[in-house]
């Protein structure tokens, strides 16, 4: 899937806040070896290169125009092209970390069962994934994609929730963990601009459909998506609209 910096950094402040707030919940003092899994355009790669300077820092990610714009940032972060579907590490890493992609990730028995394989003992797994797909922002993509000439296209596209509810990643991870968290935070998250939640979804889940699509039914998908996330998500008296987002958080320590 061909990814779009600039529409995914839209947002980069409220994409950014439940990154901080599972790296401000990850208890380690000096690991050598993290790996941020997902790293995008780099922006939480850096938070980890500054939280622990000493550590070397690889950035994962299979987008060549999300790691360019990366490189960009910070000379003292490797970067590395490839899926998190097949990846895995040289040596075993003290820190896997993983803001908003696992997602993207089909059998979560089986990666995260190897992502805690690829951890030192003691080793921490740190993952935040979206958990909002039950949400109107989602589903009106599945209703606008089947409700016009394009849904040939795009319904074999179309997927299911992608992420379990907490009590599967619960007892997935206990049997492999000295340690497990596993928590949920629905943001309310106060946007601002035109149909916003359109211009969110725009940059994420929406993407691999527009992709599909060639004009003019890309442009006409886009329109119908548009009016139907709007009349769900209106403007406040403000201006504003408000998006609430749901998020799931996991830290397990490897026994």
């Amino acid at each position: 899937m061909l990814w779009d910096p600039t529409q995914y950094l839209k947002f980069a402040d409220h994409r950014l806040r439940p990154a901080l707030d599972l790296l401000n919940s990850v208890n380690l003092n000096d690991p050598a070896t993290i790996y941020d899994l997902g790293a995008g355009t780099g922006n939480v790669t850096e938070l980890l290169a500054s939280r622990w300077p000493n550590a070397r820092i690889i950035g994962v990610d299979s987008s060549e125009e999300m790691l360019k714009e990366a490189a960009q940032k910070a000379a003292n972060i490797e970067w590395e092209v490839g899926g998190i579907g097949n990846w895995q590490p040289n040596g075993r890493a003290d820190l896997i970390f993983s803001n908003a992609a696992l997602h993207w990730e089909p059998n979560h028995t089986k990666l995260f069962v190897r992502l805690m394989a690829s951890l030192k003992p003691g080793g921490a797994l740190a993952v935040q994934m979206p958990r909002n797909f039950d949400a109107l922002s989602h589903t009106s993509i599945s209703e606008a994609a089947l409700s016009g000439p394009w849904r040939d296209k795009l319904e074999p596209l179309l997927r299911p929730a992608p992420v379990e509810p907490p009590p599967f990643y619960i007892s997935t991870l206990s049997p492999l963990a000295e340690s497990l968290d596993v928590w949920e935070t629905e943001y309310q998250q106060i946007l601002t601009g035109e149909n916003p939640v359109k211009e969110w979804t725009k940059g994420t889940w929406l993407r691999p459909l527009l992709n599909a699509l060639e004009e003019p039914h890309r442009s006409q998908f886009e329109a119908t998506y548009a009016e139907l996330v709007a009349s769900h998500y209106p403007k406040q008296p403000d201006g504003s609209t408000i998006f609430p987002f749901k998020r799931l958080f996991i830290i397990a320590t490897r026994a």
